[in-house]
């Protein structure tokens, strides 16, 4: 006996790993193509994200939904992630665990220099794939915001951007708002 698990009794790897990674006591963890990364975030990255937070806090509340950090699943993938923001509907945030990105109205990835490949390619095309219907990309390395809609399965159609830092970006509906950026120069 080696001691090394035996997967041929079939034991789901991805079920096991996201379930593992909900357990990490002190501190998130989002895993991202099967590596297990954590999330903190600098002060300057939480600026971004609070940026984008009040200026969509009125409207998400008229469209009876919620807009946070919570747990996203990517079935049938080694993803599990932590969006910065993603606006979900009450009622599916309600005694909810981790939502897919189909059931979302937004996300919003905020980049740090760990992560910003993984937020402009990676999880762009993951949420696509999942069916994310807006993402807006808040590059903090480029100073630009670009929003993606219209996923389809090989990742989005339609791209608004780059904006530089200070530009205003209109977000469509649901949200039907001018996003100003310009306290990010």
């Amino acid at each position: 006996m080696t001691g090394a698990p035996d997967y041929s009794q079939g034991i789901d790897v991805e079920r096991a790993l996201k379930f593992a990674v909900q357990r990490i006591r002190g501190s998130r963890v989002q895993i991202i193509e099967g590596i297990i990364e954590p999330v903190s975030p600098t002060w300057d990255h939480e600026h971004a994200a609070g940026l984008v937070r009040r200026q969509i806090e009125k409207r998400v509340g008229e469209l009876e939904c919620v807009e946070g950090s919570g747990n996203l699943d990517l079935p049938g993938s080694s993803n599990w992630y932590i969006p910065d923001i993603a606006v979900v509907p009450k009622a599916l945030a309600k005694g909810g665990s981790a939502l897919l990105p189909d059931q979302t109205l937004l996300i919003v990835e905020v980049t740090s220099e760990s992560n910003a490949e993984a937020d402009r390619a990676v999880k762009r095309r993951r949420y696509a794939e999942y069916g994310a219907p807006l993402y807006l990309l808040v590059d903090r390395m480029e100073r630009s915001i670009t929003l993606f809609s219209e996923p389809q399965k090989l990742g989005y159609t339609h791209v608004k951007g780059p904006y530089p830092f200070g530009a205003v970006v209109q977000l469509p509906a649901p949200f039907d708002l001018d996003l100003d950026t310009s306290d990010l120069v």
